[in-house]
C-alpha cells in the first residue's frame, strides 16, 4: 500500500483523522489506532483515529511515508502521502 489518504474537517489540531477506508491495509491502521466506522451518507465504511493529523502524519513518517500533496476542500484538509516501501507497522501491545 503505497499511498495513504488522509483529512480532517474544521479543526486540525484535535481531530478525529480519517486515515484510510473499507480496503485499507487493517494492520496499518491499527497502528494508526483508527477503527472501522459507518459514516452517515457514505455508502461504504472509512477508519477514523480521535488522534489529531499531525500524530498521524508523524507515525506514517516514522514508517517510510512522505507527504506527496495537501489541498483543502471546503472545510476539509487531505493529505496524500507516499513510501517507495513502506515498512511494516510493528505490532501494538
Amino acid at each position: 500500500m503505497p499511498y495513504v489518504l488522509i483529512s480532517t474537517q474544521i479543526r486540525l489540531e484535535c481531530g478525529p483523522t480519517l486515515c484510510g477506508e473499507e480496503n485499507s491495509d487493517p494492520a496499518l491502521m491499527n497502528y494508526l489506532n483508527a477503527t472501522l466506522q459507518s459514516l452517515g451518507g457514505n455508502p461504504f465504511k472509512v477508519y477514523s483515529t480521535p488522534d489529531h493529523p499531525r500524530k498521524v502524519l508523524d507515525r506514517l513518517a516514522d514508517l517510510g511515508y512522505r507527504v506527496v500533496a495537501t489541498s483543502g476542500v471546503g472545510q476539509t484538509c487531505i493529505w496524500t502521502l507516499f513510501a517507495d516501501s513502506p515498512t511494516k507497522p510493528p505490532s501494538l501491545l
